[in-house]
């Protein structure tokens, strides 16, 4: 079998990561896998340095042409059994349009969890054979909006347990971080756009200053509004608690080393920084939004709260804070979870069972 996947964002976001994990995967199932990418894209250099085969093209996001152009060629080559489209940004619609041209069997993975405007969602989701959903969350939404339900397959999204066991120390942390010494810390890992929520966590920790408590924060991420949250963390007075670390491509080296993370997200595919987490053997304080819920068990491996409510954020932070025991014995139930419900194998035989399925199809007709 061979299958050529579409990843049209240029960073190595959860999303990206993802498909990393599924082409290594296929490729050691025997599964002949393409990863079609935008010229320059961090992805393609990470693939090429696990000897994946990687194709770059010109493309200018949702509205090319040419790119449009480029993938239908692409798909009607011979050697395409199936064409995963993985990315909005250009690669769903006008990857199925593609497909839908030249007769290629085509399957998107959806990753978030918002709404699209309904008079689009039919034509949109008739160009797709099968759609998987990350989530539980992710595909209720769909069928919601009347995808067919027997069109949808769930399959979680992953992360590699193994590269998340050994953590610096704290003291390697507190000096890498400028952190103070002996006290908590927390860490996000999300850009910085609206949905994930930094502004909730900024309010947080406005409450518990109010309080007399003041934990640090380092924020991991790049994104257009970094500079927002700055500006609002100095508003509330609180920019002294929070580090911006950008993005780190050594994270798996630090995660494990704080006391917990922190991911208030609006909205959420599934959430792949808790995943993340959860592997490194920390518990999350996250958002009771999109698929969040299916990683945290609250109170056994994690604390949900009300998207948006920065005051039982500011509990839940405390709360991790305050009983450091405890903390740890719920970072190790999140990694005993995530060990048994979001592995690569898993994740990786979901899809393949999906393309089987569809080449199985294509096949009869």
């Amino acid at each position: 079998m061979s299958v050529i996947h579409v990843e049209t964002g240029r960073h190595l976001y959860g999303g990206a990561v993802q498909v990393l994990y599924l082409a290594q995967g296929l490729e050691e199932r025997g599964v002949k896998s393409v990863l079609m990418v935008p010229r320059g894209s961090e992805i393609a250099e990470v693939a090429r340095d696990r000897w994946l085969r990687v194709e770059e093209f010109p493309f200018r996001g949702e509205a090319d042409p040419a790119g449009l152009a480029r993938m239908a060629w692409r798909f009607s080559r011979r050697d395409v059994e199936v064409v995963h489209l993985h990315s909005r940004r250009g690669a769903d619609t006008l990857g199925g349009v593609a497909g839908a041209a030249v007769r290629a069997p085509v399957v998107l993975t959806r990753r978030v969890d918002n709404r699209e405007v309904d008079w689009v969602v039919g034509a949109k989701y008739a160009l797709y054979r099968r759609i998987v959903a990350i989530s539980a969350a992710v595909r209720d939404v769909l069928i919601d909006q009347g995808v067919p339900e027997d069109k949808i397959s769930l399959v979680h999204s992953a992360v590699d347990a193994s590269k998340w066991l050994t953590p610096r120390s704290r003291a390697a942390l507190d000096r890498e971080f400028d952190l103070p010494p002996g006290e908590p810390a927390a860490a996000m890992v999300a850009q910085f756009v609206a949905r994930k929520g930094h502004w909730v966590l900024v309010q947080a920790l406005a409450i518990l200053k109010c309080r007399g408590f003041t934990p640090s924060v380092v924020l991991f991420g790049r994104g257009p509004m970094r500079e927002n949250v700055a500006a609002l963390a100095e508003s509330v007075g609180v920019r002294a608690q929070i580090r911006f670390a950008g993005f780190r491509d050594d994270l798996h080296e630090w995660l494990g080393a704080f006391d917990f993370l922190v991911h208030p997200a609006l909205k959420e595919g599934l959430g792949v920084a808790a995943l993340q987490a959860g592997a490194a053997g920390i518990p999350v304080a996250g958002g009771r939004a999109g698929g969040i819920p299916e990683i945290i068990e609250d109170g056994k491996t994690g604390i949900l709260c009300a998207p948006g409510d920065a005051g039982t954020l500011a509990d839940a932070i405390a709360r991790f804070a305050r009983d450091p025991e405890a903390t740890r014995a719920m970072g190790l139930r999140a990694r005993k979870r995530i060990e048994a419900h979001f592995s690569v194998d898993a994740m990786v035989e979901g899809n393949l069972e999906v393309y089987r399925e569809v080449v199985a199809r294509r096949r009869r007709r």
